[in-house]
């Protein structure tokens, strides 16, 4: 599974062009064809962050704030909840360690010389 593939899996329902997904995976310096490696922190932690990028370019969009009804719900709902998994993956990258930390492990140091 290449960087890309995981990154459409996390993404479900959002229609970009590959060549846009690309971008926003090298600005969080993956490369889209190089292989997903599930074993390291940072490639997870990077493929969340461009995740992150996509959902705050769709939530900037200023059609997606108008209220239309469909069926039983409105747009304003979506965006609401669309802020709500923005918060989420905030979160969630915050609390993610790269693959640098941990190797170093949890290091405290009180004093410095």
């Amino acid at each position: 599974m290449t960087n890309l593939q995981r990154l459409l899996l996390e993404v479900q329902g959002i229609n970009l062009d590959q060549n846009e997904l690309a971008v926003y995976l090298q600005e969080n310096d993956l490369n889209p064809h190089d292989e997903y490696v599930p074993s390291s922190a940072t490639n997870k932690r990077n493929i969340y962050k461009t995740a992150l990028s996509i959902l705050e370019s769709i939530a900037n969009n200023p059609s997606l704030m108008k209220v239309y009804k469909l069926d039983d719900m409105t747009v304003a709902d979506f965006h609401t909840n669309l802020i709500n998994r923005i918060d989420q993956l905030e979160r969630k990258i915050r609390s993610m360690k790269t693959d640098e930390q941990e190797q170093t492990g949890n290091v405290f140091m009180l004093f410095n010389s």
